[in-house]
């Protein structure tokens, strides 16, 4: 199978596709009320012992699921246990570790099953098991090579960054990156890249400062940046697989703020909620090395907390920012923000019969607020989407 390559008919497809989800939001229905958003209440961190550093990175997540975790939703878990879950550990550049444990309050709606995105039955639909050409490519290979100057710095693909374990990151703040937690923990212990773990930034041949960048064909370099601390969720740490993809999420803070555009997160709204009902993505894809990989495709299936869909991806992609158009009550218009990150592939058993897509982790509302504390560190500025 032939990848698409760069060429004038491709940029200008991609740029229709990228229009055409704003163009369909003009007959979109009214927009829902915005998500309750509760607040994490942190503790004093605790010292951890310092970790081994003894995992390896997989980088081709694959997880198995039937309807009982399909249904999970936050709603359905004790305050307890979500606590537990929420609580997190902090990985510091020199190697040593905390946890903070954190307490959950103005969750009320979403123990009532009331809260907008907080969905008490998701979406179901029929659809036919698709026979797979090769892991995470559904029939044609629908992903697009971003080249030039003009698209690798240009938002929303100047927000995708590399992560040194081998997957992908997205730009969330000056200083901060959303990634997978299974790039840089395997539940147990933290990777062996994690020790030094960097952020790499693409670097347009046109700007390397060298003749030989110039030249055509050449691909990006990269800057890489050190990062200063990582956070993962304890409800990745140590969980039973089927649930612990809810949780594969991590943030990685860098050592000093970058001068890129970054993309704001929001609350993932049902996709009957997103313009076009399409996520996007864009990643590092493994069998396209040096290329920054962009994807779109509708969404097949949701639950509480995974998004399920048939976008094209390999190795390499865990932990792009997977993005849609989500109305902004405060703008009063149509944005670009991060409802998920892309974990990996998924067997989702259903009524006897295995179904295959390949998954994102829902931000959901306490997401919201953890990622949110993990960025600004003050929970006072995370009560509202």
């Amino acid at each position: 199978m032939t990848p698409r390559e760069s060429s004038p008919l491709t940029h200008l497809l991609l740029l229709f596709q990228l229009l055409l989800p704003l163009a369909l939001s003009s007959l979109h229905p009214p927009h829902p009320p915005p998500a309750h958003v509760p607040t994490l209440v942190p503790h004093t961190p605790r010292p951890l012992l310092r970790s081994r550093f003894s995992a390896h990175t997989q980088l081709d997540f694959t997880t198995h699921c039937n309807s009982s975790c399909f249904h999970r939703g936050e709603q359905e878990v004790q305050r307890e246990q979500l606590e537990e879950k929420l609580a997190f550990e902090t990985l510091y550049a020199d190697g040593s570790r905390t946890l903070t444990t954190v307490d959950v309050e103005g969750d009320d709606e979403l123990e009532e099953g009331k809260g907008h995105s907080a969905q008490t039955s998701p979406r179901r639909r029929v659809t036919p098991v698709r026979r797979r050409v090769r892991r995470q490519i559904y029939g044609a290979d629908g992903r697009f090579n971003i080249q030039g100057d003009n698209f690798l710095l240009d938002y929303p693909f100047s927000t995708a960054v590399r992560i040194s374990t081998g997957c992908t990151g997205v730009l969330v703040s000056q200083q901060h990156v959303l990634t997978a937690a299974h790039c840089v923990h395997d539940g147990k212990d933290y990777v062996k890249g994690a020790r030094k773990l960097r952020v790499g930034f693409l670097i347009p041949p046109s700007m390397n400062g060298t003749a030989d960048s110039l030249k055509s064909g050449q691909k990006p370099l990269i800057r890489w940046v050190r990062v200063r601390r990582t956070r993962v969720p304890k409800g990745w740490i140590q969980g039973p697989q089927e649930v612990s993809m809810d949780f594969d999420y991590a943030l990685l803070e860098l050592r000093w703020p970058h001068r890129r555009p970054f993309m704001r997160l929001s609350v993932a709204p049902s996709s009957d909620d997103l313009a076009g009902k399409r996520i996007h993505f864009s990643g590092f894809d493994s069998d396209r090395s040096g290329e920054l990989v962009y994807r779109f495709c509708p969404v097949e299936e949701e639950s509480s907390d995974l998004i399920y869909q048939h976008c094209d991806a390999r190795p390499g992609a865990s932990g792009s920012g997977v993005y849609g158009r989500v109305w902004d009550n405060s703008l009063e218009r149509w944005e670009r923000k991060v409802i998920g990150i892309f974990s990996g592939h998924q067997w989702l058993e259903i009524d006897g019969e295995n179904r295959d897509y390949n998954v994102a982790v829902r931000i959901t509302p306490l997401k919201f607020a953890q990622i949110c504390y993990w960025v600004h560190g003050n929970r006072l500025d995370c009560v509202h989407n």
